[in-house]
This record gives C-alpha cells, sequence and structure tokens, in this order.
C-alpha cells in the first residue's frame, strides 16, 4: 500500500529577494521579519537601483531573477522615499485593484498587471512604466492625507 500524500507535489513558494546587506533588529531573524525602529516598509528586500522611471524605483520581494515567474510581489519608491506594495502578474489583460489601502507608513498594496514578461531589467522597467500613471495617481492621493494629518505648529 502506497501513501498517497507522498505522491502528491509539495507546494512550492517562490524564491525572495533578500537583501543581504540590509541591517536586521534581530540576530536571529532576517531584516524583512525584523524592521530596524525608523526602517521603511519592505526594508530588507532588494531594490533595483537601475530600474527607475521618473524618480519612481522598483523593488523586488519575488525573486523572479532567481526563477523565473508570471506572479509575484514587489514594491515601488516614490520619489520621496514612502512606498508602495504590488502584487503583479504578467498578462494581457490591464487591471490596477487594491489589495490593502493606503495608511501612514505605506500608500496601498496594488494588484497589477504587467504586460512584459519579467525576464530582464529593461521589461521590469517597461512594467514600471505601464503601471505608473495609476502608481502616481495613488501617490498622490496618499500625500494629500499626510498633508492634512500633520497638525499646525504652535505659536511660540
Amino acid at each position: 500500500m502506497t501513501d498517497k500524500r507522498k505522491e502528491r507535489e509539495e507546494p512550492k513558494g517562490l524564491p525572495l529577494a533578500i537583501d543581504p546587506a540590509a541591517r536586521s533588529a534581530s540576530e536571529t531573524a532576517p531584516a524583512f521579519a525584523a524592521r530596524p525602529a525608523g526602517a521603511p516598509v519592505y526594508h530588507g528586500f532588494q531594490i533595483l537601483s537601475d530600474v527607475e522611471v521618473g524618480g519612481f524605483r522598483f523593488g523586488k520581494i519575488t525573486d523572479f531573477e532567481a526563477e523565473a515567474s508570471a506572479v509575484g510581489d514587489a514594491f515601488v519608491i516614490a520619489p520621496d522615499n514612502s512606498r508602495a506594495g504590488l502584487v503583479w502578474e504578467v498578462s494581457s489583460d490591464r487591471y490596477f485593484e487594491e489589495v490593502c489601502p493606503i495608511e501612514p507608513g505605506r500608500w496601498g498594496v496594488w494588484a497589477v498587471c504587467f504586460p512584459h514578461p519579467m525576464s530582464s531589467r529593461e521589461n521590469v522597467r517597461r512594467n514600471l512604466e505601464s503601471v505608473l500613471p495609476d502608481l502616481k495617481k495613488k501617490w498622490n492621493e496618499w500625500r494629500a492625507m499626510q498633508d492634512r494629518e500633520i497638525p499646525p505648529k504652535k505659536a511660540e
């Protein structure tokens, strides 16, 4: 009698794009799991410094360069260094949808569709460019919210 559980393929996750130079607040946990005080969201994941469009940079959580994938997670860094998350897939369909709302430390997480395979840095740049108008709109909404939440300075 064979064990059917052993015959089934175990689920496999995608590789993470861990930044080995990122500082962790823990001696045992990686930086993305133990962000130091004051570190931005997505600290500990790789930022592709050579992928920038209009002042927006691309950061990867899923390491699509280590293992090809048509889906993954990433983030974008705005010119003011604020960040938003991306849940992406490569498809001919076009969408931009909210996964998590805008909050003080992050201008949301967005499900996006990329038209080009994530097979080169140039394609990553082209994909960022394809969703940038929607991202800029959400970033500007977040910035406007931040401006309203800043208390007025007290008169001296």
